[in-house]
């Protein structure tokens, strides 16, 4: 028998002052400084400078950096040490810390008058002082559309893309495609410890290990088709810049995550035509 986790929500302190979806007042307060009430308008970004300049000449302007924590802590659960199998559980616990968040950071945007989120990074660390327990951050930049634009906001939410500025400024001048939502489907999960008999008759041989192969391989599905769902449901045509992340986090080496993650995209108006410039340098 082996043992892993099933998250819980780690619940605020009685003193901490948050809104009900557990942003800091403080926070709250600083956005609206920077929002300009009472006062000038004051942006701060993770955006280098070229790509600032990318998004002035998309007409956009950069709003703030916006950020979302969770942190979830890891309980316990038992498994077979011989079987590969999903950790469901913990599969949603890791899900829904995520969620929140992201959930979060779309909060702080609202407050900036935002109608996206770019750039942004979704991240999970541990701390040496909380045992068993992980924290969830989001970050990105939010920006504000120029008025008219033809895309931004939709059912009143910012959309939420991981693209950099580069991606996103190639994605809607030279497609027919706008950014949505930041989808992800993630899987925890066992895989089998190798059993003694497999261990000698593979030694010394060149082999496959078929049940290593079919848990990665069942895994990584899971993780897809879960992202692949998330997109459907509202409607999105498709995803890009997918790519799919393994970590094992703080759990024992034969337990791990795997995690699918895009930015979901939706016609907005026709193709446009692509403009090709070749640039030479003095020493080609």
């Amino acid at each position: 028998m082996s043992f892993f986790g099933i998250g819980q929500k780690n619940q605020s302190q009685a003193d901490v002052r948050v809104t009900p979806g557990g942003v800091p007042i403080d926070a709250v307060a600083r956005l609206e400084r920077m929002r300009g009430d009472g006062g000038t308008p004051l942006f701060t970004s993770d955006l280098s400078i070229s790509e600032l300049v990318l998004l002035e000449q998309l007409g956009w302007r950069p709003l703030g950096l916006v950020l979302g924590s969770s942190i979830y802590h890891v309980g316990i659960q038992y498994g077979s040490f011989f079987q590969n199998q999903e950790l469901p559980y913990l599969s949603a616990a890791m899900h829904e810390a995520r969620e929140l968040a992201m959930s979060r950071m779309a909060e702080e945007a609202d407050v900036l008058g935002a109608d996206g989120i770019i750039g942004v990074q979704l991240e999970a660390g541990s701390y040496a002082w909380a045992e068993n327990a992980l924290e969830f951050t989001a970050v990105g930049t939010a920006v504000r559309a120029p008025d008219g634009a033809t895309w931004g906001k939709r059912e009143g939410k910012p959309f939420v893309a991981d693209l950099s500025v580069q991606d996103v400024y190639k994605l809607v001048t030279a497609t027919r495609y706008a950014p949505r939502e930041l989808v992800f489907g993630n899987c925890v999960y066992h895989v089998a410890h190798q059993g003694f008999a497999q261990a000698v008759k593979t030694v010394g041989t060149n082999i496959e290990l078929p049940n290593y192969t079919e848990a990665i391989y069942e895994a990584r599905e899971l993780a897809i088709g879960r992202m692949q769902a998330e997109a459907a449901a509202h409607g999105a045509a498709g995803v890009v810049g997918m790519r799919v992340i393994e970590k094992t986090h703080n759990w024992n080496a034969h337990v791990i995550e795997f995690m699918a993650i895009g930015t979901s995209v939706e016609p907005r108006g026709e193709a446009k035509p692509v403009s090709l410039t070749v640039q030479i340098g003095l020493n080609d």
